[in-house]
């Protein structure tokens, strides 16, 4: 049980490093802000890639996999926290049906 809730708790602070940097690099680059908004979001997408490293599953293949369905739900939080766009029935069957097959990669009894 310790072993799945670090993984969440990894997937977690990969999605909102990834988000967060990818966020900051769109608001320099779309929005005007000053170029250390870019600078930072940069720095914060290398930590993305350092913290998915962390992961205890031996393939990094399934683990970046799984990893998409919970980006997906944490894109669809940070759009309504941040960006204040409600999620609709359909974004939320999407992010269920994208939790299940990350569960099915990570979790199936293989070999």
């Amino acid at each position: 049980m310790v072993f799945i809730f670090n993984a969440i708790v990894l997937f977690i602070l990969a999605g909102l490093a990834e988000i967060g940097g990818g966020y900051l690099i769109w608001l320099w680059l779309r929005e005007g802000k000053p170029v250390l908004w870019g600078i930072g979001g940069g720095i914060i997408l290398a930590l993305y890639g350092i913290i998915a490293t962390f992961q205890n599953f031996p393939s990094f293949g399934r683990v970046y996999a799984a990893y998409g369905g919970v980006f997906i739900v944490l894109s669809i939080l940070w759009g309504w926290a941040i960006d204040r766009k409600t999620p609709d029935l359909y974004d939320w069957v999407g992010a269920g049906i994208s939790l299940i097959g990350a569960s099915v990669i990570l979790f199936a009894p293989r070999h």
